[in-house]
């Protein structure tokens, strides 16, 4: 299945929830689930009325959680199943190896607006981890692992805007950021805790043991 390339904030008035998914705007009058605030498409009005099927629950769960990662259906798959092969919840596992995602970290330590836009800015090379150049959104890192702007990179007119606004971001507790030089650093591993977004994984976890 390909990546979705359609309006964003359709995607939250899918969910009926805020996904974050444009940056500042989700946190505006502009958002599309404040102004409207039904789903999509021509029976969105009625979404409401239709009665809710156990299975329907696990698959908005599941979809929710992609969408707000942006991670296609076989990677989040392959999530899954790292996470079932470890000892513990698995629901708790699968969030909290998303969040090691390269992009999600660059998100967290407040270099992008969005995740989208942090998936874009490592694709183009902009980060380094361990002094290496990463362009794979997916790279999952480790305890330790030192994440930072390329010195060629930090001229970019974008990348000046978003160090500039880095102190005004908000940053997990596994991550130890050094905000005048941006660079980030895996203090440990992240928690179910750490996850920032209510999310029932055992949903997830119920749809994908059938």
């Amino acid at each position: 299945m390909a990546r979705y390339t359609g309006p964003a904030c359709r995607l939250c008035r899918k969910e009926g929830v805020k996904l974050m998914l444009k940056g500042d705007r989700c946190y505006s009058d502009k958002c599309s689930i404040v102004r409207r605030e039904k789903a999509p498409g021509q029976h969105g009005a009625n979404s409401g009325r239709r009665r809710v099927k156990e299975y329907s629950l696990q698959l908005r769960e599941k979809q929710k959680a992609k969408r707000y990662y942006g991670i296609l259906e076989k990677q989040f798959k392959n999530y899954f199943v790292k996470a079932e092969k470890k000892t513990g919840q698995t629901g708790e596992h699968l969030l909290t190896l998303i969040e090691r995602r390269l992009d999600n970290v660059v998100f967290r330590m407040g270099m992008a607006d969005s995740r989208r836009e942090a998936r874009q800015l490592v694709r183009h090379g902009h980060f380094t981890v361990n002094g290496k150049k990463v362009d794979i959104p997916s790279y999952i890192v480790n305890v330790n692992d030192v994440i930072t702007v390329r010195d060629s990179s930090r001229k970019s007119p974008r990348i000046k805007v978003l160090v500039e606004n880095i102190n005004g971001r908000t940053i997990p507790a596994w991550l130890s950021v050094d905000k005048d030089n941006v660079v980030a650093t895996v203090a440990a591993l992240p928690k179910r805790e750490d996850v920032d977004f209510p999310f029932e994984e055992h949903l997830i976890v119920e749809l994908y043991s059938k």
